[in-house]
């Protein structure tokens, strides 16, 4: 039988510890914000999921899920609500509430916030190759002029948000997911 993780209570909202499942309502999670960065939910807390990624995005408009790259796993996002902008292989696309976005092994790829307000997405991957070889970051000259791209292509996390302030923990903010 699985047990239940249990929920501890962190000044900054609840994080789930130990193995099990567990139910946790994203308003009462640990989040993550830098300024022109957007905000983050922490669904996993320190466990990292072993085979697949659940992270879930509030941005701003202009404000970038991550840096421009590509990854050795399938991934894949759901705008809940709001509006986004995909950058993808060189391209932009506009994203609305309930555009899925897949993005097979390989796919160079970014997204941001965009409309008036702000937008919320759900990033899964999976994570067969996250301690070697998980991908890189590449030069592209749209996520540049988004702040959201590196200068020289790499693989190492550390140099490619070196310039970029990081989300530091906070509590869930009023506004961030829509009421219903």
């Amino acid at each position: 039988m699985i047990p239940e993780a249990p929920l501890e209570e962190t000044e900054h909202g609840l994080v789930p510890t130990g193995e099990g499942w567990y139910v946790l309502n994203a308003r009462d999670a640990r989040c993550g914000y830098a300024e022109g960065r957007g905000g983050f939910i922490d669904l996993e807390g320190e466990q990292d999921f072993a085979e697949v990624g659940f992270n879930l995005f509030v941005l701003g408009p202009g404000e970038p899920i991550g840096m421009y790259h590509w990854e050795a796993n399938q991934e894949d996002f759901l705008v809940l609500a709001g509006e986004a902008l995909l950058i993808v292989e060189g391209e932009e696309r506009p994203l609305r509430q309930w555009d899925f976005v897949h993005c097979p092994v390989g796919t160079k790829h970014i997204i941001l916030g965009a409309g008036e307000g702000s937008c919320a997405v759900l990033a899964v991957g999976a994570r067969a190759h996250q301690d070697t070889g998980w991908g890189g970051y590449v030069v592209d000259d749209l996520a540049l002029a988004r702040d959201a791209g590196v200068t020289e292509e790499t693989e190492d996390s550390h140099v490619a948000y070196a310039q970029v302030p990081r989300r530091q923990y906070t509590s869930y903010r009023d506004g961030w997911l829509p009421s219903s």
